[in-house]
């Protein structure tokens, strides 16, 4: 009884490990190649699957500064239209396997890392859909605040063919209100 106890215990534990260590959904594969320097500047953000940190958030854009070290500055920013401000916070980025592939994790609270992974990406790197460790993190983001029919059908798709419930994304609005120069 003891030994099935323990092993229950220990497959528990390692399958928890596990868990916290997988940065990307199953059946999701991150690009590689990968360019950071194609994929720093600005991005807007399209859409999202609902997310504590963003919630009452529009006008949202991130900003990616590649650092000599080889890590990813990201400042994240938004407008809150219910409590009538612009916010931001400021994290890393850290490659999983290497810089040439599209896997990273980011932390804008410490020690703690989340998956951050580009799934999909256009050639000129104007469209990308990143997913996070789960299906429960998705957005689509675009160099402009809006994205042609054609790339929002294809990374839909993509998504959907992961497992991904894209009717829970939202549409993120970008009507500069209030949003002073990003």
């Amino acid at each position: 009884m003891e030994i099935l106890v323990g092993g229950t215990i220990l497959g528990a534990l390692t399958y928890a490990y596990n868990s916290l260590k997988r940065t990307i959904p199953e059946g999701a594969h991150a690009c590689s190649p990968f360019y950071p320097e194609k994929y720093v500047g600005k991005w807007y953000e399209i859409c999202r699957l609902d997310f504590f940190y963003e919630r009452d958030l529009n006008n949202i854009c991130a900003e990616y500064t590649l650092k000599k070290d080889g890590t990813i500055s990201v400042v994240n920013s938004g407008y809150n239209y219910v409590e009538k401000k612009r916010e931001s916070v400021n994290g890393k980025a850290l490659f999983v396997h290497g810089s040439d592939e599209a896997m990273l994790k980011v932390s804008f609270f410490g020690p703690f890392y989340a998956g951050y992974n580009v799934i999909a990406i256009d050639p000129d790197y104007k469209y990308a859909l990143v997913a996070g460790r789960s299906l429960d993190y998705l957005w689509i983001l675009s160099r402009e605040t809006t994205i042609p029919d054609e790339v929002k059908k294809q990374y839909l798709e993509l998504a959907e063919s992961i497992g991904y419930d894209t009717s829970k994304l939202i549409w993120t609005e970008h009507d500069n209100v209030n949003n002073k120069k990003d």
